[in-house]
């Protein structure tokens, strides 16, 4: 019999129930979208709503009460100051399951928990092109490459200034020539 059993224990132990709990519900207001076994965000949301529902009145009691579950202060303050208060006007049932089907190992439910309030990105791929292009020439670091407009008088400056140091150091080792070493010493010449 199964009567008065008031949680999912998830086959683990306390202290590996609480942790899985503290970072699932972390993520959760992280991404505001996670996906999950159906058992453990029947479980999470549990205490997501709890956190919420705190969150929506922003007090030092609630923030301490809401530390003690979540460690990461980015995230905590994000839960207080966007989630809370967007969350004003609803009287609870701030998350959402949605079923994704079965896992290939195990056969296991897979579902999205998420925020009621989550919105899916769904602007078009053009803009999103337009404002990467957009960016990158405004970010573009100047290029310490020489440009092919150089004249060629320039070029074979640069060569002899270049070749004579490596030249000596290949005769002095007793190397041959290569072909392109000859021809810079026939344009030095």
């Amino acid at each position: 019999m199964n009567h008065k059993t008031g949680f999912n224990p998830l086959s683990r132990t306390s202290a590996h129930r609480r942790a899985m709990s503290r970072n699932m519900v972390t993520s959760l207001f992280r991404y505001e979208r996670i996906t999950t076994t159906k058992a453990k965000a029947k479980e999470v949301r549990r205490s997501a709503e709890k956190l919420i529902t705190r969150a929506k009145i922003d007090s030092v009691h609630n923030r301490r009460e809401a530390a003690k579950f979540i460690s990461d202060e980015k995230i905590l303050n994000k839960l207080f100051t966007e989630i809370g208060p967007r969350m004003k006007e609803r009287p609870g049932g701030y998350t959402r399951i949605l079923k994704l089907g079965f896992r290939q190992g195990d056969a296991a439910d897979v579902v999205l928990l998420e925020l009621v309030d989550y919105k899916l990105d769904t602007s078009d791929s053009e803009t999103k092109a337009e404002k990467k292009t957009a960016k990158k020439p405004q970010g573009k670091k100047p290029s310490t490459k020489k440009s092919p407009e150089k004249k060629a008088g320039d070029k074979a400056a640069s060569k002899e200034k270049v070749a004579p140091k490596e030249k000596a150091a290949k005769k002095a080792d007793g190397a041959k020539a290569t072909s392109a070493e000859r021809a810079d010493k026939k344009e030095a010449d």
